[in-house]
């Protein structure tokens, strides 16, 4: 399968720092809804998993924006890639530009979590309520979410690889704390990072299903 590339390159200032995205709008069609994505430790917009479910899902009528969650700078910073607090409050204030930026502003949001991302779509999505319409978590790092999870109302669909044993479970866990509806979805024959053949595709089918159902105004 060919799949489009098609996105803008933008940068988010927040303050006195700019963060780099890629911001991808259907064309032709009508956008049901846009997708944050909050990526892993060590990765950025430019993540070939990310990236490659952006695409698939902008051809289902998602748009969607990958950013850099830190600047170069901060990268450098090993501590900071796991510094939870900092990632969700600069989740939140590019969710707000989001919501204010005249392209966007009209659109439903919902996250995409992944790796240690997880934690702080989670944690974002808690602070925001209904304002966030859906969480997906692939391969998600709920573990490093400490108070949050009881707040959560969006509707959260955890999808793990059967192969990633240890992250099964701490996914189990988290669900089990949630008050909100959720589903966990485990896909055999895939390991952390769903590097197998179909595996993505199968992630992205599943994330469009839940984002069609839940994400609306």
């Amino acid at each position: 399968m060919k799949i489009a590339d098609a996105y803008k390159e933008i940068e988010i200032y927040i303050g006195n720092i700019s963060l780099k995205g890629k911001l991808r709008l259907p064309e032709n069609v009508e956008t049901k809804g846009i997708i944050l994505f909050s990526h892993g430790s060590g990765s950025s917009r430019l993540s070939v998993r990310n990236n490659f479910v952006a695409n698939l899902l902008i051809e289902e009528g998602f748009a969607s924006l990958l950013f850099d969650l830190l600047t170069p700078e901060e990268d450098l910073v090993y501590e900071n890639r796991f510094d939870i607090d900092l990632l969700t409050e600069r989740l939140l204030k590019v969710t707000k530009w989001v919501r204010n930026y005249k392209h966007t502003k009209h659109l439903p949001i919902a996250y995409f979590g992944a790796s240690t991302g997880a934690a702080s779509a989670l944690n974002a999505a808690a602070y925001l309520g209904n304002k966030v319409k859906a969480v997906v978590l692939r391969g998600g790092r709920p573990d490093l979410v400490t108070y949050s999870l009881m707040y959560i109302t969006a509707p959260t669909l955890f999808i793990v690889g059967r192969n990633d044993d240890v992250v099964v479970e701490l996914n189990k866990r988290a669900r089990a704390n949630l008050k909100c509806y959720s589903e966990l979805k485990i896909i055999d024959g895939a390991s952390h990072l769903f590097t197998e053949t179909g595996k993505l595709e199968m992630i992205t089918k599943l994330s469009s299903g839940w984002f069609d159902k839940y994400l609306k105004d």
